[in-house]
């Protein structure tokens, strides 16, 4: 179909544009990158429609309210604690509250396990000089995974990598409840990621850029920066996107039902899994460069059970886990009440797992995690109410986390967000210095933005100047942040 057919019922769409001076953008995704583009171009007097698949705004960022208090389905944590956050003037304006779960030496975990316990199988608790000590041995495996790396021509997962290492050094090898704990760690590892460590590419699984300050818990949960983000954008909900027709000056974006909407440009925040699965036609296609870059990055999948209790029955300590003999069986609950005052368990699992607990219905999911949790406590009360995401075999994500996978060429994120005419890319798949965070899909979204505005206004011959954010970083409004 030619551009010109995908515009023949778009007569109405064109008046309007035609009668408006005004630059004009279609952001396809209410996601906090589409948001955040959204509202930089609304802040600098762009007409933008946001057009959103779902009932709702915020994609992977979905704050709950059912329990009564707000229980964050997807993103949970502020990946950095400072100033140089480009959520932090936003956070502290709306006074947030923060509750710090590490410091600035964690680079893989969002906790520094300073607030935890460990069972085993039988449920008997596992002393913590043990977890401490395995700790220290798996950051010596994986700082001599470097060598490994160095010594390889081709890349490796990091799995190949550990078992080179252990090969090598003996001595570094866990037995027995060690071995168990070891797997846990592996198991953590795999959640910072949303992937299994056989999928993890060697060559650059440390390459991300970690802001000081450790993770914050978002205690309020996310939704009040979308809501800040989002006030006073034309969003379009249960809008969900069909094709993009991109032509000499302008786009058109058909949604489902077969209505249009044109205007100078488009900027699409989709996540990876759904370009992946090619539920967008693009007119004309992709081209090679830009489909093998979709395809060759890693999706990775994190979901989670949520549990609401009318009386609280477990230690006050921010995590509760389980080893076992592989990273897969392990698990671990995250404890609300300890940061929230909320009565909530949360069991998290990424990889594999997760989608396997997506095959799962809601109240066996439940039962599952009430299994795990009986194995600690066996006095455990059965949960009030339960929640269960399924972000793998949702459409409108199909997985959670970009991941670099063995093999991926150098270049593939420069692909990512390369623009296509007047189609401009953003998106938490598209970070890569800021893989799988909140403020990383943020940034991309106001990058995303700022190259939108720029093409447009040099095309009518006019470049402004004006400051990106929105927000007033005013140092009367600091992070609010608990801990313990």
């Amino acid at each position: 179909m030619e551009f010109k057919n995908a515009i023949s019922d778009t007569f109405t769409s064109c008046i309007q544009r035609q009668q408006s001076s005004k630059p004009s953008v279609i952001v396809v995704g209410g996601g906090i990158s589409g948001i955040a583009a959204a509202r930089m171009l609304n802040d600098v007097d762009f007409e933008v429609v946001l057009l959103e698949s779902r009932h709702r705004i915020g994609g992977r960022i979905h704050t709950d309210y059912s329990f009564g208090c707000p229980v964050d389905m997807g993103a949970s944590w502020l990946h950095g604690v400072c100033n140089e956050n480009p959520l932090a003037p936003m956070i502290r304006r709306l006074g947030l509250t923060l509750y710090r779960t590490s410091g600035d030496n964690s680079v893989l975990y969002d906790h520094d396990l300073e607030s935890y316990k460990l069972f085993d199988k039988e449920g008997n608790q596992v002393p913590q000089q043990i977890v401490i000590e395995v700790g220290e041995t798996f950051k010596k495996i994986l700082k001599m995974t470097e060598k490994v790396r160095d010594e390889n021509q081709y890349d490796l997962s990091v799995l190949q990598a550990i078992s080179v290492v252990l090969e090598r050094h003996p001595d570094l090898s866990q037995e027995g409840l060690a071995y168990e704990v070891l797997q846990w760690y592996i198991c953590r590892m795999e959640a910072w990621f949303g992937a299994d460590l056989d999928m993890i590419s060697l060559k650059s699984w440390d390459e991300e850029h970690v802001l000081t300050g450790g993770h914050g818990l978002m205690v309020e949960g996310y939704y009040p920066v979308i809501k800040a983000l989002a006030k006073d954008i034309d969003i379009r909900l249960n809008h969900r996107v069909t094709r993009i027709s991109n032509g000499p000056n302008e786009v058109v974006v058909t949604v489902e039902g077969g209505r249009n909407f044109i205007a100078d440009a488009a900027i699409i925040t989709v996540p990876l899994g759904v370009l992946k699965a090619d539920l967008i036609e693009f007119e004309p296609k992709l081209p090679e460069w830009k489909v093998s870059a979709i395809s060759d990055l890693g999706v990775g999948n994190e979901n989670k059970i949520a549990l609401r209790f009318e009386n609280v029955f477990w230690p006050n300590v921010e995590l509760l886990g389980t080893v076992a003999p592989t990273s897969y069986a392990c698990g671990y609950f995250l404890n609300l009440h300890k940061a929230t005052g909320h009565p909530v368990l949360v069991y998290m699992a990424a990889g594999r797992f997760a989608y396997d607990l997506e095959k799962l219905s809601d109240k066996d999911a439940a039962d599952f995690a009430m299994l795990q949790l009986k194995k600690m406590f066996p006095e455990a009360t059965k949960p009030v109410q339960h929640l269960v995401s399924r972000w793998g075999t949702d459409l409108d994500t199909l997985g959670c986390y970009s991941y670099d996978a063995v093999g991926m060429p150098t270049d593939i994120y420069e692909r990512l967000r390369a623009p296509l005419g007047n189609l401009f890319f953003g998106g938490e798949a598209v970070s890569m210095e800021n893989q799988g965070s909140v403020h990383g899909a943020y940034s991309s979204g106001i990058m995303a933005a700022e190259n939108c505005r720029r093409l447009l206004m040099e095309r009518s011959g006019f470049l402004e100047k004006f400051k990106i954010m929105s927000f007033s970083d005013d140092p009367e409004f600091p992070l609010q942040i608990s801990r313990m």
